[in-house]
């Protein structure tokens, strides 16, 4: 009975599928009107928040969100103002923007800040 019962609990955690590696991101919106932002990899096609959503942040907020990524993955900001999407920062709404400091390396348990400013 006590094989039974080991060897089930060892197919379950053999079974269980891997929780993804989590790092931060600290986004600080220092503008005066609301921006809004999304994240993104350069390795594979994956954008946070996903599902055609965005992080919006209000004059002034400041928010951290978890991302799961795959260490060592590219994760590039784009940012723009609420209802403006010609005024922007880092990529760009549609991720097609060289920019400079708007990358970073996933490194997990670790937190990047991302500030909005002019």
């Amino acid at each position: 009975m006590i094989r039974v019962a080991l060897a089930t609990l060892l197919a379950l955690l053999v079974a269980a599928p891997a929780q993804a590696d989590e790092m931060a991101f600290f986004m600080k919106n220092q503008m005066p009107l609301g921006v809004v932002l999304e994240l993104s990899s350069t390795d594979r096609d994956k954008v946070w928040p996903g599902n055609d959503k965005v992080f919006f942040l209000e004059k002034g907020e400041k928010k951290s969100v978890p991302v799961e990524c795959e260490p060592g993955e590219n994760i590039c900001y784009g940012a723009w103002l609420n209802g403006d999407a010609g005024t922007f920062w880092g990529v760009g709404p549609d991720r097609d923007q060289h920019c400079e400091d708007c990358c970073t390396i996933c490194v997990v348990k670790t937190t990047k800040t991302i500030i909005i400013t002019q």
